[in-house]
């Protein structure tokens, strides 16, 4: 008897050891997904405000950890009641055995938190970013973990029935995050673009939206595909071990649920921007990739209880959610440089509601049933929940920043740029700028504040004649850069008499 209890010790600390394991390697993949989304935004944003992009991208991740170590998991898994936890503030009282779980649900909750910086991207001030970070992370998100993935929490109770005889059980249900994540951060990411209004120049004076074109695709193109990697292991790992029998079963769906869900979001935006309805008629990169990714969110909630098919017509009406929305929030005339309201609002809907309609277990279309009919109504229950829990604390916040004068950086900075007068540090040397072709640079299509400042200081014409022997000076090798300099230092000259130009300085003039 001794010797049977010890080895069914030891099998139950092998079976702790591996799960242990599995949370943290999956949640250090998860995490990687924070490079992802700083190198997707680097990329689409102007090469003025890099540095500010990677930045706050990175403290998602440091001041979140410090927010989710003091008060967010204790509000999200502490023991409470059925709408907040309140144990384990800092650590307190948590087992060394638990640190693990704490690791792997903090990269959910910097995930939901960093969704919001693509939204308010190139002119969000820097405080406000801090501020409104660490409380998505602190507070906003642990609130909705715990109504959903706790065992106290009123939407994951859901309700008893007993049907035909049966007692039942129905509650929501989010396997990896469609709702609790992506649309909880799609809202708050709309909401903080709505209150911040548009980038100067955005939209014309007709209130046409004018292209601002980020100024690195290769950056978003390895951001995005970090991202996909990321999901792999985002929506596996959500099983919570690996130990369990049926364990193995549940990640291997989960995963090729995602690759099912991926294609199809990117099939279906690839065709119909290559239509004339969405503009363009052209095979768009940039498009696909938000396709793939719209797709991924929106298998999250139910990607173990597909079949592949179904994954693959989940990812296909994500993509359909993203492109509508790509245009109702232009149409509205709200400015969200990443699409992160199409991607994570869109697909986090497509999610919470495919689930209980294509589920093979107990899916509408599959098992139609009063139970089938009930799950899908705790699913609309949690939709609706989380997004007014979402849209009413995202306006009190921005709204608060607002009202402060401290949610938008100046007019100023914001043309000239964010990353040499808030951190120093150009993201590119100034030699590294231009070329040996020639290009005319044409900003005549911006409209207000944006056209008489930014066209003085950046309409030019660059010399175009390169000689094939250069001399080794710097202006011969150069002299198209040359040229700009003398340029930008003729305007500020008319505009502010002598100043100093700083080097990296972007190409909306220099800093004094």
């Amino acid at each position: 008897m001794t010797t049977g209890a010890t080895i069914q010790e030891r099998v139950d600390n092998v079976d702790s050891a591996i799960d242990t394991m599995f949370l943290l390697v999956f949640g250090i993949f998860i995490y990687l997904m924070q490079a992802g989304f700083a190198f997707l935004e680097a990329g689409a944003v102007r090469s003025k405000n890099t540095v500010n992009i990677l930045i706050k991208n990175a403290l998602d991740s440091f001041f979140g950890g410090v927010s989710y170590w003091l008060v967010g998991y204790a509000f999200a898994y502490g023991e409470g009641n059925e709408f907040i936890g309140f144990s384990h503030f800092a650590h307190d009282g948590l087992t060394h055995t638990q640190y693990a779980h704490w690791f792997f649900q903090f990269v959910f909750a910097a995930t939901a938190a960093t969704i919001v910086s693509g939204a308010v991207a190139e002119r969000c001030d820097f405080m406000a970013y801090i501020i409104y970070s660490s409380l998505v992370t602190g507070f906003i998100y642990p609130v909705v973990t715990h109504w959903t993935w706790t065992s106290e929490g009123w939407l994951n109770k859901g309700g008893d029935y007993i049907i035909d005889g049966v007692f039942v059980h129905v509650g929501y249900y989010d396997f990896a995050g469609s709702g609790i994540v992506h649309l909880l951060g799609g809202t708050v990411a709309f909401i903080g673009a709505y209150m911040i209004g548009p980038r100067i120049g955005r939209f014309d004076e007709n209130g046409k939206p004018v292209d601002i074109r980020g100024h690195n695709i290769p950056y978003a193109a390895l951001g995005g595909f970090i991202l996909v990697f990321g999901f792999f292991a985002f929506n596996g790992s959500s099983q919570g071990s690996i130990s369990k029998p049926g364990d193995e079963e549940a990640v291997a769906i989960a995963v090729v649920n995602t690759v099912a869900a991926a294609s199809g979001g990117a099939f279906i935006t690839l065709l119909l921007k290559r239509t004339n309805y969405f503009g363009g008629a052209k095979w768009s990169f940039l498009t696909t990739l938000n396709g793939s990714l719209t797709g991924m969110v929106s298998i999250c909630a139910g990607c173990h209880v597909y079949r592949t098919y179904a994954g693959f017509f989940v990812g296909v009406c994500g993509g359909l959610m993203y492109m509508f929305l790509n245009w109702a929030v232009l149409k509205v005339k709200v400015d969200d440089p990443l699409d992160a309201t199409a991607v994570h609002f869109g697909g986090g809907i497509v999610g919470v509601v495919a689930a209980p309609l294509l589920s093979f277990e107990n899916g509408v279309f599959y098992k139609w049933s009063k139970g089938s009919v009930l799950f899908l109504g705790w699913q609309l229950a949690g939709l609706v929940s989380i997004f007014l829990w979402a849209l009413g604390l995202s306006l009190i916040v921005f709204g608060s920043l607002k009202k402060a004068g401290i949610l938008r950086v100046s007019e100023e900075y914001e043309l000239k740029g964010l990353d040499l007068p808030k951190h120093g540090e150009a993201a590119y040397p100034a030699e590294a700028y231009g070329h040996g072709w020639g290009e005319y640079q044409n900003t005549t299509a911006v409209s207000g504040l944006a056209k008489n400042t930014i066209a003085p200081a950046t309409t030019v014409i660059v010399v175009q004649d390169v000689p094939v022997d250069r001399p080794k000076t710097r202006e011969a090798e150069h002299p198209e850069v040359t040229a700009l300099n003398r340029q930008k230092k003729k305007h500020d000259l008319q505009q502010n008499g002598p100043v100093e130009s700083l080097p990296g300085s972007s190409d909306l003039g220099a800093w004094p």
